[in-house]
């Protein structure tokens, strides 16, 4: 138990203070109702949840991202350190009209990076990407298994 270290009384003499409201002291209801939003920065906040689905066919690695209102020249798919895929892209604020009144803005900006671990029988130098509607489709293709050679050995005796 004395290994534990408390937060509420710390025997070396200072006490720490514990306030778990403390992140919310700058949050305004009116303008952010959503409080979870207001604390992650704004630069960061664009595709912190950026899912993306990995599946495994007899032939291929599948990636798959949705990636809605961004073209494909907002997304880079690269090979880094001849093993992992990296994903990102970048989603810029659309601010039309400097006159304009903006009530809310939920559809978010910023940027996004994934990485992804390739197993070894990708062919790394065989990728494909492509996009559309929003869904980028990322593929890489297996090398075929090599069984081992096996040669049966007479035994004497």
């Amino acid at each position: 138990m004395a290994m534990i270290p408390s937060l509420f009384n710390n025997r070396r003499g200072s006490s720490i203070i514990f306030d778990p409201f403390s992140s919310f002291e700058d949050w305004d209801p009116f303008k952010d109702p959503f409080p979870s939003s207001s604390l992650i920065p704004r630069e960061n906040s664009a595709f912190v949840n950026t899912r993306i689905d990995w599946k495994e066919t007899p032939e291929a690695h599948v990636f798959k991202a949705d990636l809605p209102g961004l073209k494909k020249e907002g997304v880079k798919v690269e090979i880094e350190d001849d093993r992992v895929l990296q994903i990102s892209g970048e989603r810029n604020t659309e601010m039309e009209d400097k006159n304009d009144t903006w009530h809310r803005v939920e559809r978010s900006s910023g940027k996004f990076l994934r990485r992804f671990r390739l197993p070894e029988n990708a062919k790394m130098d065989q990728v494909k990407a492509s996009m559309e509607n929003g869904l980028l489709t990322v593929t890489v293709p297996k090398e075929e298994v090599k069984k081992p050679d096996v040669k049966a050995i007479e035994i004497s005796g």
